[in-house]
C-alpha cells in the first residue's frame, strides 16, 4: 500500500512540476532543465505509550513543507515498512513523537543498516521517549526523555549555533511556549543548536547544559533532533516551521 502511494505521489509531483516548468518556459522563452526526482521523506508516527494530539497536525505541516519545498512526505505507523527494500527509497526518516517500543529486532537492524548506508534521521519531540532498550537508537537520537514539568510553559531558548539551516532565521534568543523535556543519557558527540535557559521557567533539571535541539553525523548517516512540537500550536508558529524545514534540508544534504 505504501509503495503504491509512493509511486502515485511521485507521479503527481512530477506532473505538477512539469506543468509549472512548461508555463514558465513559454512565459520567459527559456529552456528549462528536466525536473529532478524529488527526495522522499518517510514520517513514522507509531506510538505504544502516550500519544500526542499534535501528531496529525505535525504530519499535515510536514506534508505542506514538502509541497512548498520540493520533497515528498509519506506517513506510516506500520513497523513492517522498516525493511531494506522500502527504506532504500527514502532520503530521510522522521520519527514524529513516537513513543516506547515501535520496532522489533529485525526492523531495528534494517533501520541501523539504512543509517549506515548514508540515510538520515530526524527526531521530533517524543522521538526521545522511544526505544529505551535499544542503545544504538539512543545514540542516534542523541538522548532520552527523562521527565518534564507539568503543562506547557513559556521559556527562553538560547541560540547556540546560528550557522545551521534550522537556526539561521533566529535571533540570539527565542521565547516560545512548549512542553520542555529534561534529558538523560545525552550523547556528548552531538553539536548543540539550542539550549534552554532554566532560569526562565520552573521544572528544568539539566542545569546550564540543557540542549533542546542538536545535530550530528552518526554511524555513516545524519541525525537531527528538536525537542519542540508537543502542542498543535507549535506547528502554526512560523519560526518553528522554519526550524523544522531547516532540519529537513540539512538531513537532505541541501544545506
Amino acid at each position: 500500500m505504501l509503495k503504491k502511494l509512493l509511486m502515485k505521489s511521485i507521479r503527481l509531483f512530477l506532473f505538477a512540476l512539469c506543468s509549472t516548468l512548461f508555463v514558465n518556459a513559454q512565459d520567459d522563452a527559456k529552456t528549462e532543465d528536466a525536473p529532478k526526482t524529488p527526495e522522499l521523506v518517510l514520517v513514522f508516527s507509531k506510538t505504544t505509550g502516550y500519544r500526542h494530539a499534535s501528531i496529525e497536525k505535525g504530519v499535515r505541516v510536514l506534508r505542506q513543507l514538502g509541497r512548498e519545498n520540493g520533497f515528498i512526505v509519506l506517513q506510516t505507523e506500520t513497523s513492517a515498512d522498516f525493511n531494506p527494500q522500502n527504506l532504500k527509497n527514502y532520503k530521510l526518516v522522521v520519527f514524529l513523537s513516537t513513543t516506547l517500543e515501535v520496532l522489533d529486532d529485525t526492523q531495528q537492524v534494517a533501520f541501523e543498516n539504512y543509517i549506515k548506508s548514508g540515510g538520515s534521521f530526524m527526531g521530533v519531540h517524543a522521538a526521545s521517549d522511544t526505544e529505551y532498550d535499544w542503545p544504538w537508537y539512543g545514540k542516534l537520537v542523541g538522548g532520552y526523555f527523562d521527565s518534564h514539568p507539568p503543562g506547557v510553559h513559556k521559556a527562553k531558548i538560547e541560540v547556540v549555533n546560528k550557522e545551521h539551516s534550522s537556526t539561521a532565521h533566529l535571533s540570539d534568543s527565542w521565547m516560545r511556549v512548549d512542553e520542555w523535556y529534561n534529558y538523560k543519557s545525552l550523547n556528548p558527540n552531538v553539536s548543540v543548536l539550542l539550549n534552554l535557559d532554566e532560569k526562565s521557567y520552573e521544572g528544568g533539571t539539566n542545569g546550564e547544559n540543557h540542549p533542546i535541539a542538536w545535530y550530528h553525523e552518526f554511524d555513516g548517516g545524519k541525525a537531527f533532533y528538536t525537542g519542540g512540537g508537543h502542542t498543535e500550536a507549535s506547528f502554526d508558529e512560523p519560526d518553528f516551521r522554519q526550524h523544522l524545514l531547516g532540519g529537513i534540508e540539512w538531513c537532505l544534504g541541501r544545506k
